[in-house]
């Protein structure tokens, strides 16, 4: 199965078919793939990283550069220096955005309390930067009480709407299809995922679902971390 092929069959429902972890964390240092830490995640009999529409275990985040959300100049994301999350979200989403950031919002909390803060950084990229703009992730962040002091979080805003067609679904491989709201405003139906990418950009696990375990993912960063000392 291609990385396209896996993407029109799943994309197209949105993102509460797509629930379900890409797997658990295997104990121990991963040896299979010398690029990641941790060993090969528990998936279905068959299902490898390569027919993944996005970058999975042992594969390389996209050569790309995203421009900052709250603040000058851009990152780009292969050079990212020490382990980082991506996620990848709009801000009026009212489903599994709030969750998205939520989870990342927790391990960034126990980053900062167990005093590793300056170790790992957070990098939501939204797919929506008609609407998100400053003022929207600073609401946010007001909102989910992401500490944007704490100098490991960045939220991302590509330039523009064919930027994020580019960068997300064409780059990452990030589904995400606009839909109508009635009179309400436009939403999206997209690929729920949170990506633990290595200071190597090589990605240590993809969470896929609507309900990531912060536990689990704070587990798998403590090990990613250990393996860069």
């Amino acid at each position: 199965m291609d990385r396209r092929s896996f993407l029109g069959a799943a994309g197209v429902a949105g993102a509460s078919s797509l629930a379900g972890c890409v797997g658990g964390s295997i104990p121990g240092l991963g040896d299979a793939n010398p690029n990641v830490a941790l060993g090969e995640p528990d998936r279905e009999e068959g299902l490898e990283s390569s027919d993944l529409p996005y970058p999975a275990w042992g594969q390389r985040v996209p050569d790309v550069t995203v421009p900052y959300g709250l603040s000058e100049g851009s990152v780009a994301v292969r050079d990212i220096d020490g382990p980082h999350f991506h996620t990848f979200f709009f801000t009026n989403c009212m489903t599994v955005c709030p969750v998205l950031i939520s989870a990342l919002r927790e391990v960034q909390v126990h980053s900062v309390n167990e005093g590793y803060a300056d170790e790992v950084s957070f990098y939501p990229i939204s797919f929506d930067p008609a609407r998100d703009d400053a003022a929207a992730f600073r609401e946010e962040a007001d909102q989910m009480n992401v500490d944007t002091d704490a100098g490991n979080w960045q939220f991302l805003r590509p330039d523009g709407e064919s930027e994020a067609r580019r960068i997300v679904d064409d780059e990452f491989g990030v589904f995400f299809q606009r839909q109508a709201n009635g009179d309400g405003p436009y939403m999206f139906a997209h690929t729920s995922v949170v990506l633990l990418v290595n200071g190597e950009g090589y990605v240590e696990r993809a969470y896929r679902g609507t309900q990531p375990d912060e536990g689990t993912m704070i587990d798998d960063l403590k090990r990613v971390r250990r393996a860069s000392e």
